[in-house]
């Protein structure tokens, strides 16, 4: 168990969180949610013992051990994967270090001997003969290969090195685990496999996502944070919001009563107060009045935007027809020969483990790149607006954000482009911001303000959650459902693919694709056995 007591945390004038009690326990996963800059992050380094309290004290049970999900993705780039992994329980590879040391002595003495005796001891009632195996199964469960288990942390890319993070954090079978933003960067196969491995953790789990599938899938618990408190739910993120929901609308009924007998009571006083046969009810009546208080409902820290693209003109039957496009990056074959129609009412989520070849669809298809081989061909009465996943380009300049957006605009007028600012959230004095200043969420909202002024009918989307927060998810959530056009998406929020696809094309390791007309937890459950290949070659039946 780990309990926070009277914690309070102060930056500077500013009290982040006040007299913060909870109990985290045994067999239960806590989802910590709040609007950005809430100190979600933040608690869990108050809770890990990173960050110290400015008053109360972090309470964990004697001989627990906690694990973190790191988050400096080059801490341990001089080290091999497998060793990385076992670095989880640092004690555990400790001892083998250790050992190998004495082994590998030439002079081994007798003292020798009976150090390597104690450690071999600790290092079965470890587990320690299964660590390797243990390890290996980790990072194949997320989707690292055997043959990378043996290569330095520096040779992997970014998600690769999030993937070993996260099996390090995992490993060993900790008693209180904590893990901020566990899904990032990680594909879909992958986190479908981490919330299957949460739902079966026996010990305490406490986790910070943006992603409400995943945290409705694992959570028993749920801890809001909002205005400096945490108030505890038992239950998901979907029983949270309506609980909340319904915990405000009672306060707001029980006021309108409140509100109501004031009134009733404070006419019959200024009715009745100067008739001397009434005076004793008038004063009976103002006591009554003194003891009625209205619940005081503060309006929640969340701040949702306005997403909605509305396209300039309707579109017509033929959208894209794309025909044998192959492409190869570096050396390696990502798209093979992939052919497929889109049709108008299409809203295609394209899935699967290979990052690279969607990125690299998406790019050509956008205009971005061009083929080794193969056509695409956009109908005339389309247009497309598209969202990189890589756009740090995109705000490399000294544009302030009303400067950046007209740019794109078709109407050059000040106010317009201020309203669609406004909806996203940039009010005020946030217009004058300079975009290479921005955070990755703000600049996010900048492209889909960019992506909404287009009036595009034919939006690409590469990856647009991340760097989000869980209010902009949702509105961004609700703008592709309604969105009336066409839309080729790839995205690592599971309620976002499975409200918003009504066609799946998943691109395979071999650079072929999978194409079926069904939703994304249908695709998942009826091509189970498909999804787990490694290599996957189309044959004439999959062109039904």
């Amino acid at each position: 168990m780990i309990s926070a007591n009277n914690v309070t945390l102060r930056l500077g004038k500013r009290a982040l969180f006040e007299e913060v009690n909870i109990k985290f326990t045994e067999g239960n996963c806590y989802g910590i949610i709040g609007a950005n800059g809430a100190g979600k992050s933040t608690f869990l380094k108050i809770l890990s013992g990173e960050l110290d309290t400015t008053n109360g004290d972090i309470v964990i049970t004697p001989g627990q051990r906690l694990s973190v999900l790191e988050q400096d993705h080059f801490k341990y780039d001089e080290y091999p994967v497998l060793d990385v992994v076992i670095m989880g329980n640092q004690r555990l590879y400790d001892i083998m270090k250790e050992k190998d040391a004495i082994y590998a002595k030439e002079d081994f003495s007798e003292e020798d001997g009976i150090r390597a005796g104690e450690l071999e001891t600790e290092f079965a009632e470890m587990d320690g003969w299964e660590a390797d195996s243990n390890a290996a199964t980790l990072l194949n469960g997320l989707g690292i290969p055997t043959e990378l288990h043996y290569t330095l942390m520096k040779d992997l890319n970014g998600s690769e090195k999030v993937k070993v993070l996260l099996a390090r954090a995992l490993f060993g079978n900790p008693d209180i685990l904590l893990l901020d933003e566990p899904t990032n960067h990680l594909d879909l196969d992958a986190i479908a496999w981490l919330e299957e491995f949460l739902i079966n953790f026996d010990n305490t789990v406490i986790v910070v996502s943006h992603d409400r599938y995943f945290l409705n899938k694992i959570c028993t618990h749920t801890c809001d944070i909002d205005y400096g408190k945490i108030q505890l739910y038992a239950g998901n993120y979907d029983f949270w919001y309506e609980s909340s929901q319904l915990l405000i609308k009672q306060m707001k009924e029980a006021n309108k009563k409140k509100e109501e007998k004031i009134k009733e009571l404070q006419e019959f006083i200024s009715r009745f107060s100067a008739n001397a046969s009434k005076s004793k009810q008038a004063t009976s009546r103002k006591r009554a009045l003194e003891k009625i208080e209205l619940d005081t409902i503060k309006p929640s820290s969340r701040k949702y935007p306005y997403i909605d693209f509305r396209p300039d003109r309707e579109i017509g039957n033929e959208v894209l027809s794309v025909e044998g496009i192959s492409k190869t990056i570096d050396g390696v074959k990502v798209l093979d020969n992939i052919s497929f129609n889109v049709g108008h009412d299409d809203k295609i989520a394209f899935v699967g483990g290979n990052e690279l070849a969607k990125s690299t669809l998406f790019q050509i298809l956008a205009g971005q790149m061009e083929p080794d081989e193969g056509t695409y061909k956009w109908g005339v009465t389309t247009s497309q607006a598209y969202f990189p996943k890589d756009f740090g380009t995109e705000f490399d300049n000294d544009y302030n954000i009303t400067e950046w957006l007209t740019g794109y605009s078709p109407v050059k007028d000040v106010t317009y482009v201020r309203g669609f600012l406004g909806r996203m959230l940039f009010a005020g004095d946030d217009g004058v911001k300079r975009v290479k200043v921005l955070s990755g969420g703000e600049k996010v909202r900048c492209l889909l303000s960019k992506m909404m002024i287009s009036g595009a009918n034919c939006l690409i989307f590469d990856e647009p959650t991340n760097h989000l927060d869980m209010e902009s998810i949702s509105s961004l959530n609700t703008g592709l459902i309604k969105f009336p056009g066409v839309i080729l998406f790839s995205c690592r929020d599971h309620q976002c693919v499975q409200t918003t696809a009504n066609r799946i094309i998943e691109i395979m390791p071999n650079g072929t694709i999978i194409d079926k007309i069904t939703t994304y937890d249908e695709y998942l459950e009826s091509d189970e056995m498909a999804r787990k290949r490694t290599v996957y070659t189309k044959t004439e039946d999959d062109e039904d």
